[in-house]
């Protein structure tokens, strides 16, 4: 190999590193070289310095990409500036508020959001997720906590756009015209709609909420693990830190049950996970 052809292997290492470095989508086999794909972008939003610090350096150790904001203002910087795949979003930011940018950014933007409260915050906390937001961490945290849950947020997050990975059940099928009656509700999966027998006017149902409540349905009273629903949902196992499907269940509860507090529709099973206890009948749409 001559020293015009070293030169050249040389500008092509350099080239596919600084690709790499830099984040971009290249394509680079006219070089004779592989990218893989870009590193995750982690936007950490907290007043406190030492908070940021200590994300950063956590998520650098595991080579996430980290951005830092400390304010409103230069959340929408980063925003404007730079590809972000999550965010954490620290709820007392001194004269601000976190609720508020959670709502600002979950009406403009799909980007996924876990919120950090107080250890006592629960109200935060419930309002947090009722605005959008995909999970949270109380403070004081630790990093494999914070690690085990954005893990978790992204591979949801890389599946959302991917149809869910639903067995079809023997008795409706993936093209059925079945709808579902239980309790006071009747249920078309292929119109996602629910209504209350009797109303014309469908419950205000998001696609997942729909999503998990046809698992339910088409498994009534059988005690279904977290691992199996999500497993119906995305194709996704569940992990110990994980809370989404407490989450949806508990906003699915807020839409079904009469009292939310005390559910007689879908029951927790202690240890396990949950079931559906209502009577479930299939009959055939109009």
């Amino acid at each position: 190999m001559s020293l015009c052809d070293d030169g050249h292997v040389l500008y092509k290492t350099l080239t596919a590193m600084a690709c790499a470095v830099s984040g971009q989508f290249v394509n680079l086999s006219k070089f004779g070289c592989f990218v893989s794909e870009r590193a995750k972008s982690i936007l950490v939003v907290d007043d406190d310095p030492k908070v940021r610090l200590l994300l950063r350096r956590c998520l650098e150790t595991e080579n996430y990409q980290v951005l830092e904001a400390d304010c409103e203002a230069a959340v929408h910087r980063c925003l404007d500036e730079n590809t972000v795949d999550l965010i954490t979003l620290d709820l007392n930011l001194g004269v601000e508020s976190g609720l508020t940018i959670a709502a600002g950014l979950r009406a403009n933007s799909d980007i996924p959001i876990i919120i950090v409260t107080g250890k006592g915050d629960v109200i935060d906390k419930v309002v947090g997720l009722e605005m959008g937001a995909d999970d949270y961490i109380s403070k004081p945290f630790h990093v494999r906590e914070v690690l085990a849950r954005i893990r978790s947020v992204l591979r949801r997050s890389d599946t959302r756009s991917d149809p869910p990975c639903e067995p079809a059940s023997p008795e409706t099928g993936p093209n059925s015209d079945t709808v579902f009656r239980f309790g006071d509700w009747i249920a078309d999966p292929n119109k996602f709609e629910l209504t209350r027998v009797g109303s014309n006017s469908p419950q205000d149902l998001t696609t997942a909420d729909f999503r998990l409540l046809t698992v339910f349905l088409e498994n009534p009273r059988r005690v279904l693990s977290r691992d199996q629903i999500m497993d119906r949902l995305s194709g996704q196992e569940w992990t110990p830190y994980d809370r989404a499907i407490d989450n949806q269940v508990a906003r699915l509860r807020k839409k079904i049950e009469p009292d939310p507090t005390n559910p007689t529709i879908i029951k927790t099973v202690r240890g396990i996970g949950y079931t559906l206890v209502a009577e479930v009948t299939a009959i055939e749409a109009d």
